[in-house]
């Protein structure tokens, strides 16, 4: 969803066409397109994209198809369609769709793992982990898009040795990096959504920081669970990646033999041969220090996607199996996706061991969780010999201090 930077036009949606955006309110006003993909582009030309997406995926592929071969060069709509485009740097932009639910889930064993041996060294990983997908109900209300401002978050804290909490700032301020999956199709009350029909589902990915307040969610999230450690900010892309879009770069999803296997509802022939993405994903951070010195930001962290344990097809088949009933606009969190090794965990809490190791930056600042004035960058892409490179864009957050209690 895009507009004209300092414009009062109305946000609509936009197809990213290298570096401009083909506008889908014009596109449906052009005359070339008709059928199918007018319904599509008319859709498309809302301030959200629900309607697009309950579309369904047969439309989906052929609107994709008739936008790719109008704008092949030498097309008998290109003069038309050239009047359509809208450079990137030009635009701002909205989140993408109206969020009635988010789910957040717990998708990468590495991560679990790693948090797991903070708490209980002898018993990292908790049983349930390899057979079941974890997820918890987040906050939709503050998803923003990239570029989000928030304030620290305040909370309960209970500091080892005491024997009371306080109220205070949090002091443990986080990173997640993760996926963002966002449905398409509905399902209704009472209907499972089977593994072989799940992705039928899924209109496509985004990048999202899941900020966490660690310190909060120590002391509140037994034995429910995340609560305002979670639900102060959650940060998307603008842009949304398609699932045929991904085709050229899936894969199989790693799952050792000896581990136990995805029970048959969890299951397919697919799924075990191409259920997983190799996204590339980056974090970086950018302090105040840095960017009043004209410092671009620092990556500290590369992963892919590829390491997630429970695929996006299992996500939606646990999720729907009690007859849940997932709607267009709903959002899915991977969870945290670190990689195998320390040096690609996707969380602060994994790269510092808790706090106990700080991280050096290339100026000397030193960081164990995030300060006032730091901005966290998430980038994503897809790449491989023989496929066009992919772009998921960024996405921005930026730490403002807490407010005044």
């Amino acid at each position: 969803m895009f507009r004209r930077k300092g414009s009062q036009e109305v946000f609509r949606g936009g197809v990213a066409i290298g570096e401009h955006i083909l506008d889908l309110a014009a596109a449906a006003n052009s005359g070339v397109f008709s059928g199918v993909s007018q319904q599509a582009l008319q859709a498309g030309s809302e301030c959200k994209l629900n309607a697009l997406m309950r579309l369904g995926a047969p439309v989906w592929s052929s609107w994709r198809l008739a936008l790719s071969r109008a704008l092949r060069e030498g097309s008998s709509a290109e003069a038309a369609l050239e009047a359509c485009l809208v450079p990137q740097a030009s635009a701002e932009f909205d989140v993408p769709a109206h969020i009635g639910d988010y789910t957040d889930f717990y998708t990468s064993i590495h991560h679990a793992t790693n948090i797991g041996r903070q708490f209980r060294p002898d018993q990292p990983l908790l049983p349930n982990y390899k057979w079941v997908p974890i997820g918890y109900h987040g906050r939709a209300s503050s998803i923003g898009i990239s570029g989000q401002e928030f304030h620290r978050p305040l909370g309960q804290t209970m500091a080892p040795g005491t024997s009371s909490p306080v109220l205070a700032p949090s002091k443990r301020l986080d990173i997640e990096l993760e996926l963002g999956i966002f449905i398409g199709a509905a399902n209704e009350l009472g209907e499972r959504v089977a593994m072989d029909e799940a992705e039928q589902h899924v209109f496509g990915l985004c990048l999202l920081n899941d900020w966490s307040a660690r310190d909060l969610q120590a002391w509140e999230y037994q034995p429910l669970g995340p609560f305002l450690a979670k639900n102060f900010a959650t940060t998307v892309s603008p842009w949304i990646v398609t699932m045929e879009a991904l085709a050229p770069y899936r894969l199989a999803p790693e799952r050792p033999a000896t581990d136990p296997q995805p029970m048959s509802y969890l299951d397919s022939v697919h799924n075990r041969a191409y259920g997983a993405f190799d996204v590339q994903l980056s974090v970086l951070i950018q302090t105040q220090r840095m960017r009043n010195a004209g410092q671009a930001p620092q990556a500290l962290v590369h992963t892919s996607y590829r390491h997630a344990y429970w695929t996006i097809a299992q996500l939606v088949a646990h999720h729907t199996v009690n007859g849940c009933n997932l709607q267009a606009g709903d959002l899915l969190g991977s969870g945290t996706l670190s990689g195998p090794t320390l040096d690609q965990a996707g969380a602060l809490i994994e790269l510092t061991e808790g706090g106990k190791q700080a991280i050096t930056l290339k100026n000397g600042e030193k960081r164990t969780y995030l300060e006032d004035g730091d901005a966290v960058v998430l980038r994503g892409w897809c790449s491989r010999e023989g496929a066009a490179r992919i772009g998921f864009g960024e996405c921005l957050g930026l730490v403002l201090p807490a407010l005044a209690l």
